[in-house]
């Protein structure tokens, strides 16, 4: 079974990356994408992503409130955007589902 993604970002070049990032390795298909974070609530519970892939400075919303959110809502996880490839995101996803593990940052070094 996949791990269905949902990508949030305001630029689309990005989103476009991230689409060919996840798209690239095995295991993982995007089902989404939005380009707000208010959009990405909507499109979360029509969706019901297993991942949320969010730019955490997205207009209207800061860096803490998202993080703050996130970590609310199970997130376990946070790759930054410079250094989101397919090996961090299979490692990410690997860790943030381990049952003994509650939180992850930017895996690898």
């Amino acid at each position: 079974m996949s791990v269905r993604v949902l990508i949030v970002d305001d630029q689309a070049p990005f989103r476009d990356a991230a689409r060919a990032v996840v798209e690239a390795t095995d295991g993982f298909d995007v089902i989404g994408e939005s380009s707000t974070g208010e959009a990405s609530v909507d499109a979360t519970r029509q969706l019901k992503p297993d991942l949320v892939l969010m730019d955490v400075n997205l207009p209207t919303y800061d860096e803490e409130d998202y993080a703050s959110k996130a970590a609310e809502c199970g997130a376990s996880a946070y790759i930054a955007k410079s250094r989101f490839d397919p090996d961090r995101l299979t490692a990410a996803w690997a860790t943030a589902t381990k049952p003994s593990v509650n939180s992850s940052h930017d895996p690898g070094p």
